[in-house]
């Protein structure tokens, strides 16, 4: 069965992505919470969840950021037909002004000119676009929802620019065969008639549009208890965060996961549900990983922590007998006989200073 081809997979389908749904959603409520970026491996919904997210906004609106995209196609500049004719100066809208109350989607952001995603990320944070360029002077609302996705394979970004993100997202590859049939079952069944699979969906899809939106008409209205600036202080503290941006993001994410619940005051249960979103990408290299469910410190990387030792296995007979043969034989060289902690090689030799022929001074023949 055909369907129209601006049907998109519902937001509310979407299986096995619970953290990046969270996220989307405290953006949604507060678009001036810096932007949400998103890293993990391709074929893990990404762009899907993005642009799912913009059928839930009011304006509906779904700007995809090109990355050869100039400062001028970004911000908008003089129009020149306009000066041309009739010698005027006017404003010609960017993609900005475009994605002005809905969503502004950055593939590989982690690609794009550092110059740009520092403009992106100052428009994010304020909600207004101000331009000063060919006189041109001129500002308007901007309140974008930035989504920036990335694959650590293809290059990071820079620490000052990642920081700015407001909240950060680690996507694992699929965890287990389950979840891997749920989410094919899904896309499988919309791809066949996507029209009845958002039909089906609809009921969801509007309960999250008008929890949504009573929780954007509810946000100014929420308040911060001291004992939640207390619980805040203290986790960005532990975590070894620079300044106190991961402090604010952190209430303002709080605030609007209270509001999505339908509080008027943020509860230490808010902190915790975001705090991890703030963190994952300030935390400093040697502060605490948060417990996992296992009861062992959560590593981003899914490496070995370099600090911890790995445990020494007990020698078998074999290698027993190997040691104890080569500790009795005799050495010509007692001194460096055996190895120091040098992975099984022998410890470097003191080599005393030689001395050197003296070379001639070098005479210029005359001319």
């Amino acid at each position: 069965m055909s369907a129209p081809t601006d049907l998109h997979f519902p937001f509310s389908a979407i299986e096995g992505q619970a953290a990046l749904q969270q996220a989307l959603l405290l953006l949604a409520v507060d678009p001036q919470l810096g932007g949400v970026l998103v890293e993990g491996p391709r074929g893990t919904a990404k762009s899907t969840s993005a642009r799912a997210l913009a059928e839930l906004l009011p304006s509906g609106h779904f700007v995809n950021l090109p990355l050869g995209t100039t400062e001028e196609q970004l911000q908008g500049a003089l129009d020149l037909e306009a000066a041309l004719q009739s010698s005027a100066v006017q404003f010609r809208p960017g993609l900005l002004a475009q994605a002005h109350q809905g969503i502004l989607y950055v593939d590989e952001v982690n690609l794009l000119p550092d110059g740009l995603v520092d403009l992106l990320l100052d428009v994010s944070a304020s909600g207004t676009n101000r331009i000063e360029r060919d006189g041109v002077s001129h500002q308007h609302a901007a309140r974008i929802a930035l989504i920036g996705t990335m694959n650590p394979e293809e290059g990071q970004l820079r620490p000052q620019l990642l920081d700015r993100f407001g909240l950060f997202v680690r996507l694992p590859n699929v965890p287990d065969v389950d979840t891997r049939k749920r989410i094919v079952r899904t896309r499988m069944a919309f791809d066949a008639d996507p029209a009845r699979f958002c039909a089906q969906h609809a009921q969801a899809q509007s309960q999250l549009r008008a929890q949504i939106a009573a929780a954007r008409a509810q946000l100014p209205h929420v308040v911060w208890p001291d004992a939640v600036f207390d619980a805040v202080a203290q986790r960005c503290q532990q975590s070894g965060a620079e300044g106190v941006r991961a402090d604010l993001v952190m209430l303002r994410a709080a605030r609007a996961q209270a509001a999505l619940a339908g509080h008027d005051q943020v509860s230490l249960a808010d902190v915790q549900a975001v705090a991890e979103l703030a963190l994952a990408h300030r935390r400093s290299a040697d502060a605490a990983q948060p417990p996992s469910p296992t009861g062992q410190a959560n590593d981003p990387n899914g490496q070995q922590d370099q600090h911890q030792q790995p445990q020494r296995q007990p020698p078998n007979q074999a290698q027993t007998k190997a040691q104890t043969s080569k500790a009795d034989a005799p050495s010509n060289n007692a001194d460096h006989s055996q190895p120091d902690g040098w992975g099984g090689m022998a410890a470097p030799r003191h080599t005393g200073i030689e001395p050197v022929k003296a070379l001639r001074p070098f005479t210029a023949k005359k001319a």
